[in-house]
């Protein structure tokens, strides 16, 4: 016997549905009428083709109602929502940010230690949703868009990385020069550490700082963070900064 089981729930304001099945055909027919669908591995199915879904369970009946909603939302092109501090939202970055980053990136102080954007928006465009298919998608984190609750505006960017070489993840962020020495980089940035504790159960935490970025550099050290040694990498030179999970 076919398993079929639809999930509903709110988001966005709206009713939505997931479907859950372990039939090829019935998932198939549900994409087709632009449904998002979940697939139910077991033995009985193994023989089945499966691999143009991208997500998959072993347990239906166990299934929580904040992953129902992030594999809704990641199979129509909706951004997760990571967390809220008090000031600031979080949420997956999407193509329609670039208009509110390249604001923030026209500061010069912004990319005197950070690498600009892309010289025209289509390319950029095209870089978040290929960081979006790949990175978020595979990874479940990033780096994120910072959003100031009160008037819903863009106000910089925080989150993960992996940089090839370094196996600890590296905290990133940055915040735009009209919202700067107000405290967002403190509250954002303990907010996402926060976050690599326990939603993503980090141990520990790098950060690479180049040495003449006074600024980033106090800001780690209230964070916690410790001196380990300096890095050359093609970019330049770094302070690596370690943070271990109490």
């Amino acid at each position: 016997m076919s398993y079929l089981k639809k999930f509903q729930f709110f988001t966005e304001g709206a009713e939505a549905a997931l479907y859950v099945t372990d039939e090829v055909c019935i998932a198939d027919r549900l994409r087709e009428e632009g449904e998002a669908v979940l697939v139910y591995l077991h033995q009985g199915n193994r023989g089945q083709d499966f691999s143009k879904y991208l997500f998959a369970v072993e347990d239906p009946e166990e299934l929580e109602a904040e992953y129902i909603e992030r594999v809704y939302r990641r199979l129509k092109g909706l951004p997760w929502y990571i967390m809220d501090t008090a000031r600031c939202r979080i949420r997956e970055t999407k193509p329609e940010d670039v208009e509110a980053f390249y604001r923030i990136y026209s500061d010069p102080s912004i990319t005197k230690y950070m690498e600009n954007l892309y010289p025209e928006k289509e390319e950029e465009k095209q870089y978040i949703q290929e960081y979006i298919d790949k990175i978020y998608t595979y990874y479940g984190y990033g780096v994120w868009t910072v959003i100031e609750r009160q008037n819903g505006e863009v106000i910089g960017r925080a989150g993960f990385s992996n940089r090839e070489g370094f196996e600890d993840p590296e905290l990133g962020f940055i915040i735009g020069a009209p919202w700067q020495r107000k405290g967002y980089a403190m509250e954002v940035c303990q907010g996402v550490l926060r976050y690599g504790w326990t939603a993503l159960d980090f141990s520990r935490v790098q950060a690479l700082v180049a040495p003449g970025n006074v600024p980033s550099l106090r800001l780690c050290e209230k964070l916690g963070f410790r001196y380990e040694k300096d890095v050359v990498l093609k970019e330049g030179k770094y302070c690596r900064l370690i943070l271990q999970r109490k």
